[in-house]
């Protein structure tokens, strides 16, 4: 689950990490009274406006701006919310802004005292280890540091039987070529950075830039942050962050009814049960010729009623131009699938306007492909793979 920026700032503020102080707005009225008040808080009289969606490049997108006044930040929080932010990150269509943040300004004029450093902590999958990132190369895009200068980006592998030990701490801020009272305070941000990220049940806490003040100071001025969706259960507050504008509809709908579904760009339709099948059985429609038009994972409980939720949500896709049902009959028996196929087929009368291939393997497969065959309807029955992907050939020819 994505966070917004303020969002994640808040996160790290309760843990101890200094932030860039700001106030979330949703009009430009809003603005100039959060503006207000960062002023007589804060003493900064100059603000950044930022736009609040899930994407990363906003400034690149005209979603960041600079306000050297109260009347500019009206206007500027005017002119962002509800734009179409465009970045490197979103769709052509780019995505509707809903609310601003109101920043202090921590860049003094004239300042060549301060640094911008990048840091993330995620999980490096070939170690199975959680991993602190950083370069000195801040305020960049790190995929455009790691291919023309990798030898400035370092990781720091943290154990999990002990933690972030504290020479890890230095040793990063060592890395970035800090010293004095830089040092000891960018010691104090990664031990709390770190805390943060593992008691939130994160996946990735990505700051870009940490800044270095003048006066030494060590902030985080940026906050793009993703909580484990496993892990919501037990993180109700940060569960009811969750933001339904930014995600995709059709996918926010499947998780209401209980399917496991992600939206792609291909043009073949996929109903599985298991994470690993579904995998195999994308590849298998690549193969063929096809692209996969989404991942959907139906469980263990393909019955009418499941099968024909599943169905619909596929369906809202006009880019489906088949659909591959391929199901492994372990926990479930194949014969009960396939009734619930067919079951569902009925209820949805001409809903259904474009080819389905049914794989159907395990108990009772035999009978299942009896049912579907019999059943009248234009369902086309497989029981090998690569039979499964001829037809799914067949039917996009």
């Amino acid at each position: 689950m994505n966070l917004h920026e303020y969002q994640g700032k808040e996160i790290l503020a309760s843990f101890g990490v200094r932030i860039q102080r700001g106030i979330v707005a949703r009009n430009a009225k809003e603005a100039v009274e959060a503006a207000k008040q960062l002023t007589q808080e804060t003493g900064t009289g100059w603000h950044v406006i930022k736009a609040q969606v899930h994407a990363g490049g906003r400034g690149k997108g005209g979603g960041v701006k600079l306000a050297k006044n109260l009347k500019e930040v009206e206007e500027l929080a005017e002119s962002i919310i509800g734009m179409n932010l465009i970045t490197p990150q979103t769709s052509a269509e780019g995505k509707k802004v809903h609310q601003v943040l109101v920043a202090e300004d921590v860049y003094y004029p004239g300042d060549s005292e301060t640094n911008e450093f990048y840091m993330s902590v995620l999980l490096n999958r070939a170690s199975g280890r959680n991993m602190i990132m950083y370069s000195t190369e801040g305020g960049m895009d790190i995929e455009e540091v790691a291919e023309k200068t990798p030898h400035l980006i370092f990781t720091e592998e943290i154990d999990p039987a002990t933690g972030l030990l504290p020479f890890q701490a230095r040793r990063v801020a060592f890395n970035l070529g800090l010293s004095g009272t830089s040092f000891k305070e960018m010691v104090k941000f990664v031990s709390a950075l770190y805390k943060a990220y593992e008691a939130s049940d994160s996946s990735l806490f990505e700051i870009n830039p940490v800044l270095k003040t003048s006066d030494d100071k060590i902030m985080a001025v940026d906050a793009k942050v993703s909580i484990d969706d496993n892990a919501l259960y037990r993180r109700k507050p940060y569960a009811e962050m969750r933001d339904l504008r930014e995600e995709n509809p059709i996918e926010v709908e499947a998780r209401e009814v209980g399917l496991n579904y992600v939206d792609l760009d291909g043009n073949v339709g996929c109903m599985v049960n298991g994470a690993g099948l579904a995998m195999a059985t994308m590849d298998l429609i690549k193969m063929a010729g096809g692209e996969p038009a989404n991942f959907l994972d139906v469980g263990g409980t393909a019955d009418a009623k499941r099968v024909e939720e599943a169905f619909r949500i596929i369906l809202k896709d006009p880019n489906v131009k088949a659909i591959l049902i391929n199901i492994f009959g372990g926990i479930v028996r194949c014969d009960r699938v396939a009734q619930g196929v067919v079951d569902a087929y009925k209820n949805m009368g001409d809903s259904i306007q474009v080819p389905i291939i049914v794989r159907l393997q395990g108990t009772n497969a035999e009978l299942a492909k009896e049912i579907i065959d019999n059943s009248g309807l234009a369902v086309h029955s497989a029981v090998q793979f690569q039979e499964a992907a001829d037809k799914v050939k067949e039917v996009l020819a």
